[in-house]
């Protein structure tokens, strides 16, 4: 008897054990998609019983730094976001092999590491110049001619006569503080329009040379004063002590006629409910035409070897096939899902023009986060800062990013 009282007692025990293991702890990077995933973490428990506890980083709190501190704590995240190749780098030894699991039938866009599957698409994000469509149409305007630097130029500046007409405090909304976390916006996805702009998909030239501390001497000048074109026709305050919410008010209250964001700003974007169409224009710097915009998975879930693994697998699956995961990414987190087998579609503005250019086959390739760890937001954010504080002129800004670059090859 006291032996199958001591039986009882032990698979008890570890039932208790497996339903205190029975959760999951998610470390994400995107403070706008929070509250719609935390919404979503409630569904999974209803459906499944099993809960989910959402950690972020992001915005104006570096991810990465979150992350590190959440893998030092002693309960490291059952899936964490990576964002490329130097986040993958980082945590490889811990992350999971998903290969032949349910999600990566429908999906072209995992993270491989040779065969291997090792990350789920969070979404397919784009990115370009969002525009205010019935401002450009009182200047008379036709967004669809904004395909060069110099009908960007023109336009600025007639925009920038109009302004008060038009109720326009600034032309171009950006950010580009340190102190307000929003280096990202700069050093990574700004710099990306110097990597790939023009580009095939997967060419890697401007990356490469990068990456040996070189640059192309043409192409690198004319997106220096492309960076400079941006930043005099924003305003002081708003790339040194702009925030995320203070860029995107500017742009849906009619006070700016772009917007230097990609479409994860819609769930915050629908809530301030604008009056107006609003669109993506391309970020073409050069002489040239350029006419796309830039469109990739910008990150990737990857599962802890180590941790609640299968459970961690289970929720992704659930999210890729299940039509409470399709309705999560398309209506509530405003999403353009990277799986074949969701057919809903956004009706959000950004998203729904990221999936317009998207599919007219307009894309240029993300490769910022081919970059080393820190160097777009820790090295060359605070040069694009500098330049917002006319502490610097864009002569002396290209140098300074050349010598940054430089310093890669050592």
């Amino acid at each position: 008897m006291k032996k199958l009282i001591a039986l009882v007692l032990s698979l008890s025990l570890c039932m208790m054990a497996a339903s205190v293991l029975a959760d999951i702890v998610i470390c994400q990077n995107k403070v706008e998609i929070t509250a719609a995933m935390q919404d979503y973490a409630k569904l999974y428990k209803e459906k499944t019983g099993v809960d989910v506890k959402v950690i972020t980083g992001g915005g104006s709190s570096d991810y990465n730094t979150v992350l590190k501190a959440e893998m030092a704590s002693g309960r490291e995240p059952d899936i964490w976001v990576i964002e490329g190749p130097t986040g993958y780098e980082l945590w490889k030894d811990k992350i999971a092999d998903m290969t032949g699991e349910e999600w990566t039938k429908y999906t072209a866009a995992a993270y491989m590491d040779g065969d291997k599957v090792v990350g789920f698409p969070v979404s397919v994000e784009g990115y370009g110049l969002a525009y205010n469509a019935d401002i450009l149409a009182k200047a008379g305007i036709d967004p669809k001619t904004l395909t060069n630097v110099d009908a960007y130029k023109a336009a600025f500046e007639k925009l920038d006569s109009m302004k008060e007409e038009l109720g326009l405090d600034m032309v171009v909304s950006m950010v580009a503080g340190t102190v307000p976390g929003m280096t990202w916006v700069t050093g990574l996805h700004n710099f990306n329009v110097y990597l790939t702009v023009g580009n095939e998909r997967n060419d890697t030239t401007y990356i490469d040379q990068v990456l040996a501390g070189k640059v192309d001497e043409a192409r690198f000048h004319d997106y220096c004063q492309y960076v400079d074109l941006l930043f005099k026709y924003s305003t002081q305050d708003m790339l040194l002590n702009g925030t995320q919410d203070a860029q995107l008010a500017a742009f849906a209250n009619g006070k700016a006629a772009f917007y230097h964001q990609g479409n994860w700003m819609d769930p915050s974007l629908v809530q301030l409910n604008p009056s107006f169409e609003i669109a993506y224009a391309p970020h073409a710097f050069l002489h040239e035409d350029t006419d796309g915009i830039l469109v990739n998975p910008p990150s990737w879930y990857v599962v802890n070897a180590n941790g609640n693994k299968d459970e961690a697998i289970a929720y992704l699956n659930y999210l890729a096939t299940s039509e409470d995961g399709a309705d999560y990414m398309v209506n509530k987190a405003a999403m353009v899902p990277a799986f074949t087998n969701v057919t809903l579609t956004p009706s959000t503005p950004l998203s729904k023009s990221v999936m317009e250019w998207n599919a007219a086959g307009k894309t240029y390739d993300w490769q910022q986060y081919k970059l080393p760890d820190g160097f777009g937001m820790g090295t060359l954010g605070p040069i694009y800062e500098l330049l917002a504080q006319q502490a610097i002129d864009v002569d002396q800004f290209e140098v300074m990013m050349k010598e940054a670059i430089a310093g890669l090859a050592k």
